[in-house]
């Protein structure tokens, strides 16, 4: 399944079919069922399988229409992040290898964690304000892990069994904000700096996190073109790791790195970093793309 959210006087959950996006709480207004059918993104983490599995049979048993009320145009709907609650947002730093290169960086021997908060996440469509005290914000395509249920030092080999589904990412970062010091807190968690989505797409549509195209396109020029085979810790051993270090609880996010080709990575006389009215697109194979533009701060305010 392809879940989103959208705002329409509140946060609402569709799913997205062939004839449209289902509001599931207005189509269960129209066909009921003794089913416990989730409503929200929360519900269906929380919820375990047997929610998602409520769900997916549900939509699956619609009766065929093309215009009740429940179906929604994409298009027309303002979305918002496809998790709107995380409990935690942890990053994964310098973990393609092509992108340590470019930058300089050893080949890490263990992952790279930080974290970002909930106020920098964003949506689809949305405009992302570019703060007055940076003058380097740079763009980073992401995989974002989706966490489905407790996991605390969970093994590789089981780690899978604990992702839900997985989305894009942009992990904005403002490179003089973030090297001022050795912490890159500062650079990474500036308003609106993760957009995500649009779409939360469950595992079993993903299948290998591992063999996914990820691109990054600005003003129509691609910038960022890998594959997450390009990792130096899989999803997998990312999973693993972090879950021995903090219990993962459903709808935590996990940013598994960019790969190579972000401005940082140009030789300084080529770094040409992102400016108000720039377009930025990531775009992950199975998982649709997330598209924002630029804005000075007074813009966004």
């Amino acid at each position: 399944m392809k879940l989103l959210n959208y705002y329409d006087n509140g946060l609402r959950m569709g799913v997205v079919t062939d004839k449209g996006v289902v509001d599931v709480e207005l189509a269960l207004r129209a066909n009921p069922t003794s089913l416990q059918v989730p409503t929200t993104v929360r519900e269906v983490l929380n919820g375990g399988p047997q929610a998602q599995d409520a769900l997916s049979h549900y939509i699956a048993n619609l009766p065929p229409t093309d215009n009740a009320n429940y179906l929604k145009q994409e298009d027309r709907l303002t979305l918002a992040p496809c998790v709107a609650d995380p409990g935690k947002i942890i990053c994964i730093g310098l973990n393609y290898r092509r992108h340590a290169e470019e930058t300089n960086m050893p080949i890490p021997a263990f992952p790279i964690l930080f974290n970002k908060f909930e106020n920098t996440l964003n949506g689809h469509g949305h405009t992302v304000p570019l703060p007055s005290n940076s003058s380097k914000v740079d763009y980073e395509a992401e995989l974002t892990v989706v966490i489905g249920k407790n996991a605390k030092n969970v093994s590789e080999a089981d780690a899978l069994d604990y992702v839900f589904g997985y989305c894009n990412a942009n992990d904005l970062s403002a490179r003089d904000l973030q090297f001022r010091t050795s912490q890159w807190l500062t650079g990474k968690s500036c308003d609106g700096f993760s957009p995500i989505g649009p779409y939360l797409v469950t595992a079993d549509e993903v299948r290998d996190p591992n063999a996914l195209d990820i691109r990054c396109i600005v003003n129509g020029e691609i910038r960022q073109n890998s594959n997450t085979a390009d990792m130096i810790f899989d999803v997998k051993q990312i999973v693993s790791y972090v879950s021995q270090v903090m219990t993962l609880k459903p709808g935590d996010l996990i940013m598994t790195g960019t790969p190579e080709g972000v401005v940082m990575g140009y030789p300084e006389e080529k770094q040409i970093y992102l400016k108000p009215g720039d377009v930025v697109t990531i775009e992950i194979e199975k998982l649709g793309s997330i598209t924002n533009t630029m804005v000075s701060e007074e813009a966004g305010a």
